[in-house]
């Protein structure tokens, strides 16, 4: 991370998660305007509008992946100085404010698996204290909602990816409003979507379960430094987001592919290994019967014809999704 006195102004704002300057832009425009929580910001019509969409839009949860950080911040920037084109009730939140500070993923343990009720080991960590106060901002955020209500858990992904920017969907949305989920995601470029049936404890699997929120964690591209983002790769992101926030008609876009999970692979111990290197990239091929992973007596295969493998990470803790396989289905 670059020194904060060297990181363009917006971009050092909302990594400290000081949002000062927009939040009075806003707030002069007459919207009203909370902060129910450090890093949590809210921008309402000044008169409840259950026809108005209500809009989360998150980064930080990991505090290595930097470049949706710079983008929402721009975007926000952006739409602060013509606060009267936001046509939709926003939160912003970002995530993990102490990760980022420190340039690391997490400080105890990763924030994204703390959005369950059971966290046993881990419930006393920064993480957990963390996920409890982004829990009650993101009720009473949706609380005051009309029906339509969407949430963009915006990361970046450690490896490389045969689709460099994806997204995780859960199933349980309902069916329309996945679908004009998808829609943006392919008007985001997005160029593939996992149909997710099973929460791992994800912030935008808890809104969707919870808030009935069209929500995905959307994965653009490999993690930065922050302030050395190259930001023309967020480009199609950005621009369906200020449309999305501005209400503005979509612009269409290529429909991703779409997969589901065959298999969660799961580390039942500290013997746990996976059968192929770590620089394996998300999306890689394995065929029926290859070996995925060994955990003692317990031995991943591949029972499809194909799988493909997504977020393979053999140093989670035991007990956590230690990978994805997935299968095509559209």
């Amino acid at each position: 991370m670059q020194p904060s006195s060297a990181l363009p102004e917006a971009v050092r704002a909302l990594a400290e998660a000081d949002f000062g300057t927009v939040a009075q832009r806003f707030r002069d425009a007459g919207l009203a305007v909370g902060l129910p929580a450090k890093g949590i910001l809210t921008v309402r019509a000044a008169t409840p509008d259950p026809a108005r969409p209500a809009v989360l839009v998150s980064v930080g949860v990991h505090g290595d992946e930097t470049g949706p950080i710079e983008m929402v911040a721009y975007a926000v920037e952006a739409l602060s100085r013509e606060p009267r084109l936001l046509a939709a009730d926003l939160m912003l939140c970002v995530g993990n404010i102490d990760a980022i500070a420190a340039g690391k993923r997490f400080i105890d343990a990763d924030l994204n698996r703390m959005f369950r009720s059971e966290r046993g080991a881990l419930a006393g960590t920064a993480e957990a204290v963390r996920a409890d106060e982004m829990i009650a901002a993101t009720a009473a955020f949706f609380n005051a909602a009309g029906p339509v209500r969407w949430h963009l858990d915006l990361h970046t992904a450690i490896r490389a990816s045969h689709y460099p920017t994806f997204a995780v969907v859960p199933e349980l949305i309902a069916d329309e409003r996945r679908q004009a989920l998808i829609g943006w995601l392919g008007e985001a470029a997005i160029g593939a979507v996992i149909m997710n049936p099973k929460s791992a404890g994800t912030y935008s699997y808890h809104t969707a379960e919870h808030h009935g929120a069209a929500g995905s964690t959307v994965e653009l591209g490999r993690i930065g430094t922050l302030g050395q983002n190259d930001l023309s790769q967020f480009a199609d992101v950005s621009a369906a987001l200020g449309r999305l926030l501005r209400g503005e008609p979509a612009a269409g876009g290529k429909q991703p592919h779409v997969f589901k999970v065959a298999q969660e692979i799961i580390k039942l111990s500290d013997g746990f290994t996976m059968a192929f290197g770590r620089e394996t990239p998300n999306f890689a091929a394995l065929k029926h019967g290859d070996v995925i992973a060994r955990d003692g007596d317990t031995v991943y295969t591949v029972f499809h014809d194909e799988e493909l493998v997504v977020f393979p990470n053999p140093d989670v803790r035991v007990g956590l999704r230690a990978g994805l396989m997935v299968v095509r289905v559209a």
